[in-house]
Parts: C-alpha cells; structure tokens; sequence
C-alpha cells in the first residue's frame, strides 16, 4: 500500500468494546493527514455494542456480533485490521517442532480473515499474560501462544513487532501493561517510545460530587484523618503501612490493643513454612494456626501481661475476623483428562484460628493517592477504589474511569454504573493506541 496515492483509510474494528481501539487509530489518522472509515464492527457484550453506537452515530454500518458466525466474503475490504482479542490457550498438534493448531481461538478469527482480505496492516492488543502464556520452561522468554501467534502473522507475509507498554508512560495516570502486535507488509513498525512526562490521578479527578455515607466510611474516617488515608489498601492481608485491616477501624467489632496486635501478627506467622511440616501438610499461604500454636509466640513477653489467649480469639472468631476451621491440603484426584490436584479440608488435622481475608472483602479496597497514579483498572475491583473529596470518601467517578484510560469528555457511557465499571475495566488506554497506531502509518508510508 502507498499512501501517497491513498489518504483514505478503510480499519475494521473487532472485538471493539466501547470503541477506545477506533478512537485512537483515529486520532492517528487525523495527525497524519488521512481521512479513515470504519468499515466492520464486531462486538458481542450488550452493554458495550449500546455505549459503541451512542458515540458512534454517523456510522453507515451495524455493528456486528459474533464474529465467529461472518464469512470473510460479509467483511468490506479494508486497509488496517483492529482488534483486542482474548488470550486463550491453542492446542498441540503436527510435528515434535512445536507447530500449533489455532483453530477455536478466537486469534483464530483474525487470521483467517488477515489471510484472506490481505490488508496493509494490523494492531493488536492483549493482557501482559500473553508474552509468557503456556510456557513449557519457566526460563522461556515468551510462552508457546504468543510464539504461535507470532508464526501465523510472519507466515501470511507480515513484518511483524511487538511490545509490552504501560500506559502511565503515555501521559495517562494509570499503570496499565498491555501487549502491542503490529504489521505490515514491507516495513517494520519501530515500536520504541521514550516515556512521557509522568500524569497524576489528580489530573483527572472531579471535585464536589457526592460522598459515601456507610458504616464503612464513617468507622475508617473516624480511625483516620483524610491525609493519612490517601493510597492505603483496605483489605485483611499483609500490606505494612500502605494497609488498612478490618481491625484497625473496628469495623466487625470493637477490638482491643492486645487483640489487634495479635491479628498483625497472626498475619506473618500463619504463612511460615514450618507449620505446614508440623501440620503434615502441603504449605499454603494462610493456614489456621491451632491454640498451642499461637501460644509459641504470643506468650507473656509478647503481651507484658498475663490474659487468656482462648478468650481473646474467641471473641475474634464471634465478631468475624477470625475463623475456626481445618487446615486446607492438597489432593490429588483422577479426573476425565487426567490426575489433578485440589486444595480440600484435612478432617483428620486439628483446627486452627485463621484470618478472614476474602479479597473483595470491604466497600473500598484502596483509596487512591492523587499525587500517584492509579493501580490496573480491572472490572472486578474498579468500583472498589475510592478517592478523597473534600472532606469524605467516594467512588471513583465514570467520568474519571474514562479520563484514566484517556477518553475524550464528550464520551458517554449511557448505560448503568455497574455496567459502566465492567466495561471501563476491559477497556484499551486510547493515548496508547493513538501512539503505536502513528507508527503504524509512518511505516506503510
């Protein structure tokens, strides 16, 4: 493809989500002095094909659905194939050299359809996993997927690159690492960037919205003044001083000094190696540690005084930080495809005190620091962070969401919060793809 002979630029645009993908090949397109048009959208989430068309609505066309159910002959000819695809698994086959069969995956799709509408090029985008996704040795530097996936696009003809970027290298304040396949046809795509100058969360953040009001918020800000709560993790884990328990804001029940001690130390102590050897168990990280036990080390010099070490975790269990339970050990069972292990409850051991430390515990599960940049934004904890406005806690705003992986204001999300969160955290960070998308262009250039 010469572009000097074609300033207009036909992308198809699959597995699209909310269209972040489209946005920031756009936006590319616009920089360099092309006119582009979408010409094939697939997306199959509800919710995500609703938000798509509302802030899509000069598109001619429909957006599709399962893109497993279109011919090749359904799709437009294009010039630039777009698409996040899900990492999944390819399975053995051929010969002992490693040659793997894609068909089931959706990767699938895309090479079937690369293969053949022949278009200038490609982006691709995927979870940081895929780089060592199905390993054979731990050593290997990327796993057998990736490697597959790699072979598929070199044997069609492409010149292909890839990289693993963070988004918070890209003036956006959020650490999102993703991995960026791209190709084309003659020339190699120069995939190295020098990192931006660094964003903070309270770039984004909106000001005089609406505080949470729960038994939750009060107990921790009645524990805490604001400034000692910005970027602390609030979850029944180890953590240090970048972590709030559950005990530390007496959210279950009032505990005292003796038993909050305790519970930090019961921490640390319940994933030492040597209780597994005494228990007879496979070790696991967390394991119930028997009265005996924990009288090892919370003797009379642990507390300076003398105090009834049954009663006090006792009371833990009834207020529910702690429970009373086996230890769990690892089973091995034969199954359709094979012997598989599973962690099951030793009846047979003594039952111990352990920490009830579910990871999405609690309302919050980390109040964002505005002089930092936000964690991953993923769909199953998105909103659970909080920020701090004003004088109390609150969720992180949909508006917000879309700041943090660099959607422009004018974009809607016209669907619940709950929905909205799901697709915010399954969606592409748009400075990025607007980045990689230049280089694109410059080499088909």
């Amino acid at each position: 493809m010469s572009t000097e002979h074609n300033t207009k630029l036909k992308f198809i645009d699959l597995f699209a989500g909310i269209g972040g993908t489209r946005i920031g090949f756009e936006n590319a397109c616009k920089k360099n002095g092309f006119s582009s048009e979408c010409v094939f959208t697939s997306e199959i989430k509800d919710h995500a094909v609703e938000s798509y068309k509302h802030n899509f609505k000069k598109d001619t066309h429909e957006v599709s659905g399962d893109i497993t159910q279109f011919d090749t002959s359904e799709i437009p000819d294009f010039d630039i194939l777009l698409a996040g695809f899900p990492c999944q698994p390819f399975s053995s086959a051929g010969n002992r050299k490693g040659f793997m069969d894609t068909r089931g995956t959706l990767f699938f799709e895309i090479e079937r359809i690369l293969r053949d509408k022949k278009p200038a090029g490609f982006l691709l985008e995927n979870v940081e996993g895929l780089v060592t996704h199905d390993r054979e040795n731990r050593k290997d530097p990327i796993g057998r997927t990736l490697s597959t996936i790699l072979m598929k696009l070199e044997e069609m003809g492409y010149v292909v690159e890839w990289r693993v970027l963070d988004s918070s290298h890209f003036g956006v304040p959020q650490q999102r690492k993703r991995i960026y396949i791209v190709g084309t046809r003659n020339n190699k795509v120069d995939l190295s960037f020098h990192p931006e100058k660094q964003t903070t969360l309270g770039d984004v953040l909106e000001q005089g919205l609406e505080v949470m009001n729960t038994d939750f918020t009060k107990k921790l800000l009645e524990n805490y003044e604001i400034e000692d709560i910005y970027g602390k993790a609030i979850k029944d884990r180890r953590g240090g001083e970048d972590n709030i328990h559950s005990w530390d804001i007496n959210l279950k029940g009032e505990t005292t000094p003796e038993q909050r001690k305790l519970l930090n130390r019961l921490l640390k102590e319940r994933r030492k190696k040597q209780w597994a050897v005494t228990k007879g168990i496979a070790w696991m990280d967390g394991m119930p540690l028997t009265l005996e036990e924990i009288g090892t080390f919370a003797d009379e010099k642990f507390f300076k005084k003398e105090i009834n070490l049954k009663s006090l975790l006792d009371d833990l269990v009834e207020k529910g930080y702690l429970v009373f339970e086996h230890p769990k050990d690892l089973i091995t069972k034969e199954g359709e495809h094979g012997s598989y292990t599973v962690r099951e409850y030793a009846l047979d051991k003594e039952k111990g005190y352990n920490i009830i430390a579910g990871k999405l515990s609690f309302e919050v599960s980390k109040v964002l620091h505005p002089k930092e940049v936000a964690p991953t934004l993923v769909a199953t904890d998105v909103e659970r962070f909080a920020v701090v406005d004003g004088n109390g806690v609150r969720r992180l705003s949909i508006r917000e969401g879309l700041r943090l992986f660099g959607f422009p204001d004018e974009y809607e999300l016209p669907v619940t919060k709950r929905k909205s969160y799901d697709l915010l955290g399954n969606t592409v960070v748009v400075p990025v793809i607007e980045s990689v998308a230049d280089r694109i262009l410059k080499a088909l250039a």
